[in-house]
Parts: C-alpha cells; structure tokens; sequence
C-alpha cells in the first residue's frame, strides 16, 4: 500500500472505485445541491481520539459533506459525545449548525458513499491509505474507536497489523504494539439500535470508558499496554 503524505485527502472527483464513483455521478445529478463526493474528516488534527466509522450515509454525510451528519447515527453519536463532554454546540444536523468537537475527530473507513451502504472489500482496501495518512498527521493521537468490524479492520490494515491478532469485539481495548489503543463499538446504526444489538445505554458506556481513559495518563486507568487487550464486556 502506497501511503500518501500525511494529512492527504482523496481528490474531490476521486475515481479509485469505479462503482462508487459512478454511483457518487448518479447521486449528484438527481440531486445538485448535496456534497456527492469524498466526505473530508470532522474535527482538529490535535485531537487525542479519533472515531473511525463505516462510509457516509445516502441521505447523511454524502448530501451535507460532514460525517455522520443528517441520519438516525449521527444523531446517537453527537449526543453521545455531548454528554460526555467531547462536542460542544447544537447538532442540527447541517454542516453550519456551530457544533464543535473537544480532543476528537470523526471519519470514515471508506470516503464515499457506496450503494446500499455495503462497500465491497477492495474499496475499502483502497481508502486505507487515506487513513494512514489520516492517522499519521495526528501527532497527540492516543485512542482509535471504531465503529463495527470492517472500520476496526481498516484501522489495523492502515496501521500494517495483523488482524487475527486483534480480534473485533464490542467493549475491548486493543493495546497496539505502536502504542496507539484501539476500541471497539457495534456500530451506531439504526439498525442496530432497532435489533438490540446496540443500545444507547451501550454506546454511551464506551464513551464513559474512553472519558476516564483520556483523563488517566497512558498506561493506567484501564489503558492497555503495547500489545495487550483488556476486555470491560460493556
């Protein structure tokens, strides 16, 4: 994998995945006035916690071009970071509602919307190098959450780790040999709230969890060391 400079974004009209390019081109002539493309990250470079996702919603991300922005996730997971103390603002589901993030920023494994949310395995395998350069333009990164199994796979691909060495599990704690922690949540979806997989009361215990783990100095208050997994089965 060719990593790009830190901090690159894919291009505008990116066409490494034909099928999402052409479906971003469908999408952008029914509707003119949505974003339709790359849907850039949400929040400073300083921050501490950097929340990976899946790929923007339809009637999300790629019409307002902010992640998580305008669907049933978003709204769970902005108020899931207001409560404990990582946005700040109202979320009114626009790119201009004056929301602001406090140590996080949001982005996706894959940058553009696929059809029926499903993006196909090398689509993903293309954006990793978006999110390693992502990662690498963090310099006070400490924790990676990620929001089901295919972002939590992105994160180790990005970060050149074997995957059957850290295995996806709602509610642990990766210690990744860089010293980097890498926690797992189902994702926020609708559908996952609908069929119980996912609760609000869940999701919120993980935001809980990684509140108290920024707060403690790396290596105590339940951060796992370098290489190290620490199960809380929230």
């Amino acid at each position: 994998m060719t990593v790009p400079p830190a901090g690159a974004q894919p291009p505008r009209n990116c066409s490494l995945c034909p099928r999402l390019a052409a479906f971003r081109e469908v999408q952008g002539r029914a509707h003119p006035e949505w974003f339709n493309g790359p849907v850039p990250p949400f929040g400073g470079a300083q921050a501490e916690l950097l929340i990976v996702g899946l790929a923007p919603g339809l009637r999300g991300a790629n019409r307002t071009g902010r992640p998580f922005t305008g669907d049933y996730a978003g709204g769970l997971l902005y108020a899931t970071l207001r409560k404990y103390g990582f946005a700040e603002g109202d979320y009114d589901a626009r790119p201009d509602d004056g929301l602001e993030l406090r140590r996080v920023r949001i982005t996706n494994a894959v940058r553009c919307v696929p059809p029926q949310n499903k993006p196909e395995p090398s689509e993903v395998a293309n954006c990793h190098r978006f999110l390693a350069a992502e990662i690498s333009t963090m310099p006070r990164l400490r924790t990676i959450l990620a929001l089901g199994a295919i972002a939590h796979h992105a994160v180790l691909t990005a970060l050149g780790f074997r995957r059957a060495l850290f295995p996806f599990e709602h509610g642990r704690l990766h210690g990744l040999p860089c010293g980097l922690t890498l926690a797992d949540s189902y994702h926020c979806s609708r559908l996952n709230t609908n069929t119980g997989r996912l609760s609000p009361a869940m999701f919120e215990a993980i935001f809980g969890m990684l509140s108290s783990c920024l707060d403690a100095p790396q290596g105590e208050a339940g951060y796992p060391g370098a290489g190290a997994d620490l199960a809380i089965r929230l």
